[in-house]
């Protein structure tokens, strides 16, 4: 691999380099269902617990009556411009998956997409070293990977993980009269809007930072609570868009209270400026109809709603008499602004997946 003539100090703004960043990178719900219902229906072994039916955080495959192998990839774009950080969110974004499904991760796969001619070797190597210490963070080898020459930077991993098989929390498993309790604020969108157009203050940027390299580590314990029902993370398609997975896959409708979800402090201060990204009005365009929102709420909260987050929080579905020993697991974790958002209720015949009040 050639480095570039340019030395790094001059090379240009990681983001520059890429369409789109972070999360808000992913295909729009709507045009990824478009493309994916002409697929054919493969036959599923009865030893996969988890598939694409439900559009789950991963796949599962029990090996045998002890443990199951948790299997998932994730990759984006620079949704900063610090080449170590990039890596440090790209991996901890990867590696959430593991844990939004009950398991503990056990070893990576690094998957490295770069401009040779554009990117210096030691800027790479910092992306790299960056999704190292992560899951060195996270106790885990990155042991193999793979490579290309690519137009834009990219960078993730493969995540593998293990989870005793009746500790599977799939997305699907809500149950009416449960809560939802929400781990990390949202807003992450709003300020990588914001970074883009220069109008990041300091400690916007910090507080991206922290919220988007936090390994969301409570996931293992939250499975093994008897009153947790269903897990996910949120990320690309908004708390909006990953709840509406939830409610879907178990026939219900989620209700969420809008005043109790975290936002990250500033977001919506930023947001009312306009920064706010794209992915979040297509978000909206692919699932809308499914929503209602009170009359109170306005275009602002539609938008934090829909807001992609980079490496977001987890999503949990409990009894209600659980809620306290949930957030007690956030706590101990060192998450701070989990919050109950809102309940299960059984689902209507009118369409509407997703209300919020």
């Amino acid at each position: 691999m050639n480095a570039p003539t340019t030395p790094a100090q001059t090379q240009p703004r990681l983001t520059s380099l890429s369409h789109g960043g972070g999360c808000g990178c992913k295909i729009a719900p709507g045009v990824l269902s478009e493309i994916l219902k002409g697929t054919a229906a493969m036959p599923m072994p009865k030893e996969l617990l988890v598939g694409i039916e439900t559009a789950d955080d991963a796949a599962v495959y029990q090996l045998n009556d002890e443990q199951a192998l948790i299997a998932t990839t994730d990759f984006f774009m620079p949704i900063v411009d610090d080449p170590y950080e990039f890596g440090r969110i790209a991996a901890t974004n990867a590696i959430s998956d593991v844990y939004a499904m009950g398991g503990t991760p056990i070893m990576a796969l690094a998957l490295v997409g770069m401009p040779i001619s554009v990117l210096s070797t030691e800027t790479i190597g910092k992306i790299l070293q960056g999704g190292q210490d992560v899951c060195r963070a996270a106790g885990i080898p990155i042991a193999g990977g793979h490579t290309i020459d690519s137009v834009e930077p990219i960078y993730g991993l493969v995540a593998l993980g293990l989870v005793h098989p009746r500790r599977v929390k799939r997305n699907a498993d809500a149950k009416v009269g449960d809560c939802l309790v929400l781990g990390k604020p949202l807003g992450v969108g709003v300020l990588s809007a914001a970074l883009k157009k220069d109008a990041l203050s300091a400690e916007g940027y910090a507080q991206m930072i922290a919220h988007t390299t936090k390994l969301n580590t409570p996931g293992p314990e939250l499975a093994a609570i008897d009153g947790v029902h269903a897990l996910t993370d949120v990320t690309g398609f908004g708390l909006a868009g990953h709840a509406l997975e939830m409610a879907r896959g178990s026939g219900t409708t989620v209700k969420l209270d809008m005043a109790r979800v975290p936002l990250i402090g500033g977001v919506r201060d930023l947001a009312a400026q306009g920064m706010v990204t794209g992915a979040s009005g297509r978000n909206w365009a692919a699932y809308g109809a499914e929503v209602r929102l009170a009359d109170a709420l306005t275009p602002l909260d539609k938008a934090l709603l829909t807001d992609p987050q980079t490496s977001g929080g987890l999503l949990v579905a409990c009894a209600p008499e659980a809620v306290p020993q949930v957030l007690g697991v956030f706590a101990r974790h060192g998450f701070a602004a989990a919050a109950e958002v809102g309940e299960i209720v059984a689902g209507g015949s009118d369409g509407i997946r997703l209300q919020v009040a």
